[in-house]
C-alpha cells in the first residue's frame, strides 16, 4: 500500500502567539539542542517516540514506556570553548500511571578576566546556567493524540548577578501507526523570572516548533521535517556584512525575500536505518545556513551529520555540526539501560 503523508495539525501554525528571538531574552541556552541525535537531525527535532529519553526535554509528549530506566548523559564542546549538556532519566510506575520523566540542562559559559572602567584587572568570573525539569505524558483515551508538560526550575550565575525562574514546556503528538507517520506541536518556555540580575524582570525565550517525520514504506530511512520559531515573521534580519556599494558610494542594505525568510523556519532530517542498532543521521537548518554564510565562499554552514551505535545496553552517538569555517561543534551522547 501506497504510504499518503497527512499533516493534521498544520491548521495551527496560524496562532497569533507573541514572539521571542536571540537577544530580545534571557535563559538563551533553554533552546538549544538536547542530544547528538537531535543535533545530527538540523536541531530542535521532535518527532521521535522511541527509547531516546532525551527527546522528552524538547517534547514531553514523547515520554512512552520505552524509555522506562533509560539514563541518558550528553555533552558539546560548543563555540568559543563553551561547554553544554544534558541528562535525562524515565521511570514508568505502572500501566495505569505511566512514564516520569526527569531531566537537566547546563551550560558553562568558563571563565573570563574581569575589568572595572579605568581598565584595572578585577580578577576572573565565571558564568554558568543549568534547568531542572520534569515531565509527564498522557494519551488522550481511544485516540491517536497525545499531550505532555515538562516543569522546568531555571538557575544562571553570570558574575556577580545571579537569577531564578520557571517555566513550562507543552507538547502535542500525533501518531498513525499504519502510516508510521508523527507529527508534533511544541510551546516551549511560558513562564517568568523569580528573581532577576539587577531589579528589571526579562522575558523567557519563548519558541513555538512545529515537526512532522515519516520512515518511508521500502527503504530503512525515516526523514524530518522541523518548521521553528512559528511564533514570529520574519525571525531574518538584513546582515550588514552583506550590504553592497556602488560606483558613487551609495550603500545598499540586503534584501530579505519572502521565500529567503520562510526557508529560515525550516529544518531538514534523514535518519537511516532508525531502528537498527547502527544509524547514520544526516540534517540540514537553513537559518543556521543563512545566517552564517559568507558571501562568495561555501562553508557548508547548517549541515550535520552523525552516527548511532547500539552496544548491548549502551547506545553511543556522536554528531558533528558545521557553524562556520572557523567553529564547527562536535555533540557526544551515551544512553544506558538499566533494566
Amino acid at each position: 500500500m501506497t504510504r499518503k503523508i497527512v499533516t493534521p495539525f498544520f491548521m495551527l501554525l496560524a496562532l497569533p502567539l507573541f514572539a521571542q528571538l536571540g537577544g530580545e531574552s534571557t535563559y538563551q541556552f533553554l533552546n538549544l539542542v538536547s542530544s547528538p541525535r537531535q543535533a545530527a537531525l538540523g536541531g530542535k527535532i521532535i518527532t521521535n517516540f522511541d527509547h531516546d529519553v532525551t527527546e522528552a526535554l524538547y517534547n514531553p509528549a514523547s515520554i512512552n514506556y520505552q524509555m522506562n530506566n533509560q539514563l541518558a548523559v550528553n555533552i558539546s564542546n560548543y563555540l568559543g570553548g563553551i561547554t553544554y549538556g544534558s541528562a535525562a532519566y524515565a521511570y514508568t510506575w505502572d500501566r495505569h500511571v505511566q512514564t516520569f520523566h526527569f531531566g537537566v540542562n547546563y551550560i558553562n559559559y568558563g571563565s573570563f578576566d574581569g575589568y572595572d572602567i579605568n581598565g584595572n584587572s578585577t580578577g576572573t568570573f565565571k558564568g554558568n546556567e543549568a534547568a531542572i525539569s520534569a515531565g509527564y505524558n498522557y494519551n488522550i483515551p481511544f485516540t491517536d493524540f497525545y499531550i505532555g508538560a515538562n516543569l522546568k526550575i531555571i538557575t544562571s550565575a553570570l558574575e556577580q548577578y545571579n537569577s531564578i525562574g520557571g517555566a513550562i514546556d507543552f507538547g502535542a503528538m500525533y501518531i498513525n501507526e499504519e502510516l508510521d507517520l508523527h507529527a508534533a506541536l511544541t510551546v516551549r518556555n511560558i513562564g517568568t523570572q523569580f528573581t532577576t540580575y539587577a531589579g528589571q524582570n526579562e522575558p523567557l525565550p519563548f519558541e513555538v516548533n512545529f515537526g512532522v517525520s515519516q520512515t518511508l514504506e521500502h527503504v530503512p530511512i525515516r526523514w524530518h521535517l522541523t518548521l521553528e520559531n512559528l511564533q514570529k515573521w520574519p525571525i531574518g534580519v538584513s546582515n550588514p556584512a552583506r550590504a553592497t556599494i556602488d560606483l558613487d558610494g551609495n550603500q545598499t542594505q540586503e534584501e530579505l525575500s519572502f521565500f529567503n525568510k520562510g526557508l529560515r523556519h525550516l529544518i531538514l532530517g534523514a535518519e537511516l536505518f532508525p531502528e537498527g542498532g547502527f544509524n547514520v543521521r544526516l540534517g540540514y537548518n537553513f537559518r543556521r545556513a543563512e545566517e552564517l554564510r559568507i558571501v562568495d565562499q561555501r562553508n557548508f554552514s547548517g549541515l550535520s551529520v552523525g552516527v548511532g551505535i547500539k552496544l548491548n545496553k549502551m547506545r553511543f552517538s556522536y554528531t558533528h555540526a558545521r557553524y562556520t569555517s572557523a567553529s564547527n561543534t562536535s555533540f557526544f551522547g551515551l544512553q544506558i539501560d538499566l533494566r
